[in-house]
């Protein structure tokens, strides 16, 4: 009966502690797909051709296949994808075939007929649904370089630029932990290399924020970050009212922003210029377009870093790519905090970086910084 596996915990009134010489089983339902099951992911649903299924490196016929049992066998197989549509599985490595960008609506696939032959004759594609195994978790973890770097490599912004988010990204994509010049205690669970010492050698790039010549020329080389200042701005105010994910108040908004606006505007735009006038080997990322292209831009990145980057890393920093690192956009003041003064001393800051960037023959800023 039931009653014999409800016993009371003794430590714990109110909780059911099993029964004494019974065992409790439980059913686990398959989940749909969207759903995570212990490090599986669903991809999404892709149109692929049999010509293109036929050159997968694992194919297995189950008439009684689920999403699950086609998952455990890619995962058998050590592959981090696994390609099902009943009763056919197959597993593979990552590919440009599984970009978010070619990703289909679910239902196409939740509704896809069942087919009898994976390797027809046939070129017609058909819909595929597409699991991350755990295997591809693996690609979240990172080391530090095995040997030490002789070359220093910053990750330079102005506060509230997304740094926090590109060592992110470059962790995932290279495998190896980010440094810091400084110690941020609220990093460290996630970010290994903030403790270690920042002209170690050990690590794939170091977070800075300095804008000095003697600082900026401590390194060999530089990834500069820069965001559009107005976002800049509100990021880091944010951060310093309430921290990494937090929001500012209105009373704050309303007593401390005008101040701090006049203070960090302008170091905006020297910290820019002086990296730009000091920097020895610059690479120079606007979050807005790490946003809008992140894989290209991703490539860009380990490239200038000399790291082989594998399909497997792509994907993985793909679809892992907000981390935990990105402030909700829904809290936002209740009123607009630039006054027409700030307004017109940013541009004119927006204006300088401009110009200094096309002088050291970069682009200059995107159009959405400022309505030219």
């Amino acid at each position: 009966p039931e009653e014999d596996c409800s016993l009371v915990c003794r430590g714990e009134r109110g909780s059911p502690c099993g029964g004494v010489a019974r065992l409790s089983i439980y059913k686990v339902e398959e989940q749909l797909p969207g759903h995570r099951k212990r490090n599986v992911h669903y991809r999404g649903c892709f149109k692929l051709l049999k010509s293109t299924i036929g050159t997968f490196p694992i194919y297995s016929f189950q008439p009684n296949l689920t999403t699950q049992s086609c998952i455990e066998t890619c995962t058998d197989k050590e592959l981090p994808l696994a390609v099902f549509k009943k009763p056919h599985c197959f597993c593979t490595w990552p590919s440009p075939l599984f970009s978010l960008n070619q990703q289909l609506d679910k239902q196409q696939c939740v509704g896809n007929r069942t087919v009898t032959s994976a390797l027809t004759a046939s070129t017609e594609p058909d819909h595929y649904q597409v699991y991350h195994t755990p295997v591809l978790s693996r690609c979240k973890e990172r080391m530090f370089l095995p040997q030490r770097s002789s070359s220093l490599v910053a990750l330079s912004s102005f506060p509230g630029a997304g740094n926090t988010w590109v060592r992110h990204l470059i962790e995932l994509v290279t495998g190896y932990y980010t440094g810091s010049f400084y110690f941020d205690g609220t990093l460290y669970n996630r970010f290994k290399g903030e403790k270690d010492y920042w002209k170690s050698g050990r690590s794939i790039c170091v977070k800075t924020h300095e804008s000095g010549q003697k600082e900026i020329e401590m390194f060999d080389s530089a990834i500069l970050l820069i965001r559009n200042p107005y976002r800049s701005l509100m990021a880091e105010f944010n951060r310093k009212c309430a921290g990494h994910l937090g929001h500012a108040t209105d009373a704050q908004w309303k007593s401390k922003w005008p101040e701090f606006v006049s203070s960090y505007a302008p170091w905006w735009a020297s910290h820019a210029v002086s990296w730009l006038k000091f920097g020895r080997r610059l690479l120079v990322v606007h979050y807005e377009e790490l946003q809008r292209d992140l894989l290209p831009q991703l490539r860009l990145i380990t490239a200038f870093l000399n790291v082989t980057m594998t399909e497997e890393r792509l994907l993985c920093a793909e679809s892992n790519q907000d981390g935990h690192f990105k402030r909700s956009g829904a809290q936002q003041p209740s009123f607009d905090p630039f006054t027409p003064d700030m307004r017109q001393m940013i541009n004119s800051y927006i204006h300088t970086v401009d110009q200094a960037l096309r002088s050291r023959n970069f682009r200059g800023l995107p159009q959405e910084y400022l309505p030219r």
